[in-house]
């Protein structure tokens, strides 16, 4: 994997060869939060990529530079170890002004006036594009999406939101070049998935930009039905070109085996994921704790591990959140930080039951639902009972079943938990196993790239297991 702009070859006649780069297809992938940014749409992207150059293509990854992610979440560049190494990535000296936590970079009105300096900010930000924090950004991704295609020219955009500004970038290329885009739209952006219905009207300026670039799009990827739904009835023309590519999981994430509960040493329960979810989910949660360990004899010996990212940065484990984990360390919960990527099945391996603690109901899915279920270990819901997660887990031979976020359930639910833990057998743990096979990304986002392959250049070049490119069939 190349971190740098490369020279690229340029896009030959009809008919012709590409110079040293036989028949393979140039696609720009505009992934803002590609590998190494430690942010769980790392990973989506990543075997999005990966497909592409597996199934013939040339890959030119656009996202932001490492420095931009130190700055919000950090870096973790064990993900990058799985980037296929033929993907070349530029990274955008792009990176968020109000992030920035070195007061001696403020100016004097950000210094006086911190809450007016970032309305302003804001303003300034939709005048370009409708879309806060990131509109400004703009000039810069529209100047790099045509300089990569000017230096080797694409045969195809994927856009991945968010940001939602990236749907600029993607519209001037189709305006200058007409280059063929997918947009992978993730969680949508006119639908609120928190909280359900549309965020914004089809007359305003998102509403018309979003409109205006579906229109054209190959396809719209979406990552569950609900969110696919929504857009097929918002717009009825383009309905047939919505898809659901769920988001799944890496089988590096998966432990080989889990380790025997020992109920009289007592059990350990993981939670790995962002917290991004507001302080009273999570007060829900640790109160429900709580209560089974003053019921339960097993969880009273039990702990509680938490991993993971918390808040962005001068907040970065500066927040509500801490605040409440600090507080119930003397329950046996423990909070670690963010776990590197390859250190996630190690995790898994160590742990007796997981906790999933979510935000929103039957627009979100969330990607570690995926890993969750093919752990082999019993998963308590911490969400909504009506939550796109619940559609996942249904089935699921060691799942506590979605009750809500009241904590006199949620300390049933640990429990529950606690006794699938203790009583699960060989055969139970390899029926979750198998359960959850459907979700392996690869499996989700394959047949996607596939059909976009198929749509776009006909016939597929595939690499053999020496890696010399070989003619397929229809992909």
């Amino acid at each position: 994997m190349q971190s740098r702009f490369s020279p690229l070859t340029t896009r030959p006649r009809a008919g012709r060869r590409r110079p040293g780069r036989g028949d393979r297809p140039h696609v720009i992938y505009l992934a803002i939060g590609f590998p190494p940014a430690a942010k769980s749409s790392a990973y989506r992207m990543r075997e999005t990529a990966n497909q592409f150059a597996a199934q013939g293509w040339d890959v030119t990854v656009i996202t932001l530079a490492d420095e931009s992610w130190e700055r919000e979440y950090g870096v973790d560049h064990t993900l990058s170890a799985g980037v296929d190494p033929r993907i070349d990535v530029v990274g955008l000296p792009l990176a968020r002004t109000d992030l920035e936590t070195d007061i001696r970079a403020f100016s004097e009105a950000r210094s006086l006036r911190p809450r007016q300096w970032i309305e302003q900010q804001r303003r300034q930000e939709l005048k370009v594009f409708p879309e806060p924090v990131f509109g400004g950004w703009r000039p810069e991704l529209e100047k790099a999406v045509l300089r990569v295609h000017r230096d080797r020219p694409a045969d195809l955009l994927m856009t991945t939101c968010a940001p939602y500004v990236n749907l600029a970038a993607t519209w001037r290329l189709w305006q200058e070049h007409r280059v063929p885009y997918v947009v992978d739209f993730r969680d949508g952006w006119s639908v609120d998935v928190i909280d359900g219905g549309a965020a914004f009207a089809e007359q305003s300026p998102a509403g018309r930009w979003e409109k205006q670039v579906l229109a054209e799009a190959r396809a719209v990827w979406c990552v569950n039905e609900p969110i696919a739904e929504f857009y097929r009835e918002r717009y009825p023309a383009v309905a047939d070109r919505v898809r659901v590519v769920r988001n799944g999981y890496d089988e590096d994430c998966v432990p080989a085996g889990t380790h025997r509960a020992d109920p009289a040493s007592g059990l350990t329960f993981g939670y790995l994921g962002s917290i991004n979810f507001a302080p009273a989910l999570l007060d829900s949660v640790l109160t429900g704790w709580r209560m089974a360990r003053r019921e339960d004899p097993v969880l009273a010996r039990s702990r509680f591990e938490v991993r993971g990212h918390i808040g962005a940065g001068a907040l970065r484990e500066a927040n509500a959140h801490m605040e409440l984990l600090r507080a119930a360390a003397d329950d046996g919960v423990e909070f670690g930080g963010p776990l590197p990527k390859a250190e996630v099945a190690a995790a898994y391996g160590r742990w007796d039951a997981l906790v999933l603690m979510l935000v929103g109901g039957r627009f979100v899915t969330s990607g570690k639902v995926y890993e969750y279920a093919a752990s082999g270990l019993p998963v308590l819901s911490a969400h909504e009972v009506d939550h796109d997660a619940a559609t996942v887990l249904a089935g699921h031979p060691l799942w506590t079943g979605a009750v809500g976020l009241d904590p006199r359930r949620l300390a049933t639910s640990f429990v529950e938990a606690a006794r699938l833990a203790v009583e699960a057998s060989d055969d139970d743990r390899a029926a979750t196993r198998a359960h959850a096979r459907r979700y392996a990304r690869d499996a989700q986002l394959a047949p996607a790239v596939a059909e976009v392959t198929a749509a776009v250049v006909g016939t597929a070049t595939r690499q053999s297991s020496d890696g010399t490119p070989s003619e397929g069939g229809q992909a």
